[in-house]
């Protein structure tokens, strides 16, 4: 057998690599981070997160490193890591990139929906709305980002489709601490959205994605301003 025919068939069993432990450790203290069991400007230790995680703390410590990098975590000298907290400038660039990214979005899956699309888009809209009744934010928050994922992706764009998942960890960091505030609010919009859609009305679609994104740009700089007004008294009460 010819040396480059053996090398075909090799490279067609070769077996997957295990995903390095250093990545694993990051996405799982990512996933913290976003969905705020870790808060901005929680405190990182080394030695507890090992614990949690079951691992040493040099994975963590590379982990840690990398979120530094990708602006999720903030390393100071003398003090250690710090779960980044976001500026207002950062969330309201990030919350106005992300809507132009999706108005459009919106407006090119007007044009192409499918029964099947939309059908699908309605129980995620359905899903929601239980998971508002039964006050479970997690749930909410990853149905609330799967419905957006399924218009970007009925859009057909395949740039759209890319650029809107690079914003979208930071965009359900942001949407957590208001998913309960926004509320019943935020899913009549999305039911509002689906009938455009699902009418091929494009001017409609994406007249009603921006104000959604609006909508949530808003309650999230409003709630960064409650918290910040409370935050002195909080810190007298501790002193």
């Amino acid at each position: 057998m010819a040396l480059s025919e053996t090398s075909t068939e090799a490279g067609s069993r070769r077996i997957a690599r295990p995903v390095p432990l250093r990545e694993s450790v990051y996405s799982a203290i990512l996933e913290m981070i976003v969905s705020r069991s870790l808060q901005p400007g929680q405190h990182l230790v080394e030695s507890e997160l090992a614990l949690m995680l079951g691992v040493s703390r040099q994975p963590v410590r590379e982990a840690l490193q990398w979120l530094k990098n990708d602006g999720w975590v903030d390393l100071r000298p003398g003090l250690g890591a710090f779960v980044h907290t976001p500026t207002v400038e950062e969330a309201d660039q990030l919350l106005a990139v992300r809507s132009l990214l999706e108005t459009e979005s919106a407006r090119l899956a007007a044009t192409r929906a499918t029964e099947e699309g939309v059908a699908r888009l309605r129980e995620l809209c359905d899903r929601g709305r239980d998971a508002l009744a039964a006050e479970d934010v997690t749930t909410l928050v990853e149905l609330n980002a799967e419905l957006h994922r399924e218009v970007m992706k009925m859009s057909g764009n395949d740039v759209l489709v890319e650029l809107a998942g690079q914003v979208d960890r930071r965009v359900r960091w942001y949407y957590t601490p208001v998913a309960r505030h926004r509320g019943e609010q935020s899913w009549i919009e999305h039911a509002a959205l689906i009938d455009a859609i699902a009418a091929g009305d494009a001017a409609r679609a994406g007249e009603v994605m921006s104000a959604h994104t609006e909508h949530t740009r808003r309650s999230y700089l409003e709630h960064r301003d409650d918290a910040d007004d409370a935050a002195p008294a909080l810190r007298g009460r501790v002193h």
